[in-house]
């Protein structure tokens, strides 16, 4: 019987980031992916230069007709643009009560903004207190926050503290934003550090996706029955051979996507 996930989220017309990142990366790991389209954008390595947000009514549709039919285990949640998409997403997901994972996507890796203003206290009241998993980067947390950048290890822990006291089970911080040469992710629950995953940083400009594909990577993991923990730890080793990988598959201008497939072939 196959591991089945979902992913809600936007789409990237360019293909490194939102839900072809994310089936991909569930592809990668051994896992059935279903998807529920958010917006339509039009992006590629460079820039977003258009984004259309899908009507509500459609969008409640393909949650019913997937979860009315098939057995989703895990659900990763990216981008979510307006109040209205959130509202509409957090009612349809009323009955579900498998494990949820939040990436509160808000600023595409052109720059360009992909979620309103508005919707950021919408975000934080209806679907944080849901997740099983909040998967912030460092810009993200402050946001949510309403607080500076973390600047430090200790400065990322209270901020994780902080958003599980907005409803979330556990937090992953993500240090990808940060200074120096170790890159640290770090996971918070039940008011303490729960694990520290470390990497060397990479130097290539080639990340795009790379927070769509971690959230939908732990998913994936959830939907198998991994715990948390455990779901995190194969993401990140996931995600690091993907980034590692990144320079050979040379898609695109800009910042191009991670090599989602780089187990199973070389560009």
């Amino acid at each position: 019987m196959a591991h089945i996930a979902l992913t809600i989220a936007g789409s990237d017309s360019g293909g490194g980031a939102g839900i072809q990142a994310d089936l991909k990366a569930m592809s990668a790991l051994g896992v059935y992916g279903a998807s529920v389209v958010t917006a339509i954008t039009a992006q590629n390595t460079r820039a977003v230069t258009a984004v259309h947000s899908i009507p509500l009514e459609v969008i409640s549709a393909q949650i019913e007709a997937v979860l009315s039919d098939l057995d989703v285990r895990a659900i990763k949640i990216g981008m979510l643009a307006t109040p209205g998409i959130i509202g509409c997403v957090h009612e349809a997901l009323g009955a579900f009560s498998g494990e949820i994972v939040l990436d509160p996507v808000m600023i595409a890796k052109s720059g360009d903004a992909l979620l309103a203003a508005d919707a950021v206290d919408s975000l934080r009241k209806e679907l944080v207190p849901r997740a099983t998993v909040l998967t912030p980067n460092l810009p993200e947390a402050a946001c949510l926050l309403d607080q500076p950048v973390a600047q430090s290890t200790d400065e990322m822990i209270s901020q994780g503290l902080a958003l599980c006291e907005l409803g979330a089970q556990a937090v992953l911080m993500k240090g990808g934003h940060g200074a120096g040469e170790i890159c640290e992710d770090i996971l918070v629950s039940g008011g303490e550090v729960r694990a520290c995953f470390r990497a060397q940083r990479q130097h290539t400009k080639n990340t795009h996706g790379t927070g769509c594909t971690l959230s939908s990577a732990i998913a994936a993991g959830l939907s198998k029955g991994l715990t948390l923990p455990e779901a995190v730890q194969e993401a990140h080793e996931y995600l690091q051979g993907a980034i590692a990988h990144a320079d050979a598959l040379a898609v695109g201008h800009g910042h191009g996507p991670v090599h989602h497939f780089h187990a199973f072939w070389s560009a």
